[in-house]
């Protein structure tokens, strides 16, 4: 199997599984607990169907929409995913490349192995930070301050994890930043003889946006979970939150928001937008899906705020179902993850294509011109 194989997500995700070692695609695929959120975040797209209209003339349809103050030629977008360069060599400059490639967001985790100025200097499509509270104020500030004069023009600030959730395949499989070689791990990097030559031969592993202020995870191997634990404030509050939207002064999103209640606070903050997401199935398992929760969202905020749905995205009929229900565009990380495992900056533009050709062709078959024409008319409850 080799990357011009790959049609959907699945087939990324095989050729990904049969590239990386074990630890790493476990890291990207699993959940926490039993997994039943991760699981429930693609099943719930099942729940309703996409209703056509024939004779519309449709043509050449218009997939382009705006979020945070830029157009996009396409509502679907990079989530933000920490340490690609476990994935790929190139890590994060190969996704943001690619998501320069193709009109779209580039969306850095604070835990990326390139810099902020390093993104800046490769790509200059949209770009968005993901910042995390850290219980070290400075380090927060600093991170911010480097957003605004590197040319970040949007910034998500990620609520969802002030305790890390448990995720046992990481336990199972000890996957650490860096990797630490472990009688278990050593069999899974020794039978990934192309991707052990490509670590230790390319730039050092560091979490190149904090390795300045702390070794941990860099230099020291942590295990993800235990990591958040020491380095994040899990007395976070909306005060912090606050704070970050008055520093940054520009478009801001909260990532994690699944609630009514937040997301109408998140407007009183002074945030553009939500990412309605429950991080992948990774922290709160049993928590509701981001799709289910979309309707009521929408009904409570109306057009104060932009809605982009997180969580669950395979296929370009989901991204059609999400934003028939009133969301603004959708992002994914999985997906583009498993593509950047399966080949690269490459791999990630594949699915990219794979997903932009999904999008076009169903909204053909569904009738609609533009996004604008993409409402609840379109879908129909089982």
């Amino acid at each position: 199997m080799n990357l011009n194989d790959c049609y959907n997500y699945d087939d990324f995700r095989k050729l990904a599984k049969k590239n990386l070692p074990a630890p790493i695609f476990h890291y990207i695929d699993g959940g926490s607990d039993d997994e039943t959120t991760l699981k429930r975040n693609t099943e719930s797209f099942l729940k309703c169907d996409l209703v056509p209209n024939i004779l519309a003339s449709v043509g050449e349809p218009d997939l382009s929409t705006t979020v945070f103050g830029q157009k996009i030629d396409m509502p679907l977008f990079l989530a933000p995913t920490a340490m690609q360069r476990l994935y790929h060599h190139d890590g994060d400059k190969a996704s943001a490349r690619a998501a320069e490639k193709f009109g779209t967001f580039y969306s850095m985790s604070t835990m990326a192995t390139s810099s902020i100025e390093e993104i800046a200097n490769t790509a200059g499509g949209p770009k968005m930070f993901q910042l995390y509270i850290h219980k070290d104020q400075g380090l927060t500030d600093n991170l911010i301050d480097r957003c605004k004069s590197s040319g970040f023009k949007s910034l998500c600030l990620t609520v969802d994890t002030v305790v890390a959730g448990n995720r046992e395949r990481d336990h199972r499989w000890g996957f650490t930043t860096p990797p630490k070689l472990t009688l278990k791990s050593i069999m899974s990097f020794a039978a990934h003889p192309k991707w052990a030559f490509n670590y230790l031969t390319h730039k050092k592993f560091e979490l190149a946006n904090v390795s300045h202020w702390t070794k941990k995870g860099s230099s020291i191997a942590k295990g993800v979970m235990e990591y958040i634990n020491e380095q994040y404030d899990p007395a976070m509050s909306w005060k912090d939150a606050e704070y970050v939207v008055k520093k940054w002064g520009g478009p801001f999103a909260l990532k994690g928001v699944m609630s009514v209640e937040d997301a109408k606070r998140a407007i009183d903050i002074g945030a553009s937008a939500i990412l309605l997401s429950n991080h992948g199935g990774r922290q709160l398992d049993g928590s509701r899906s981001p799709f289910d929760q979309l309707p009521l969202i929408k009904d409570a905020v109306g057009d104060k705020l932009e809605i982009i749905l997180d969580g669950g995205i395979r296929r370009g009929t989901h991204v059609l179902k999400a934003l028939s229900l009133g969301a603004t565009a959708c992002s994914f990380g999985k997906g583009f993850l498993f593509a950047l495992g399966a080949g690269g900056q490459a791999g990630v533009e594949q699915i990219l294509k794979r997903m932009r050709d999904e999008i076009r062709r169903d909204m053909i078959l569904l009738g609609c011109k533009s996004i604008k024409e993409l409402n609840k008319t379109k879908i129909a409850y089982r």
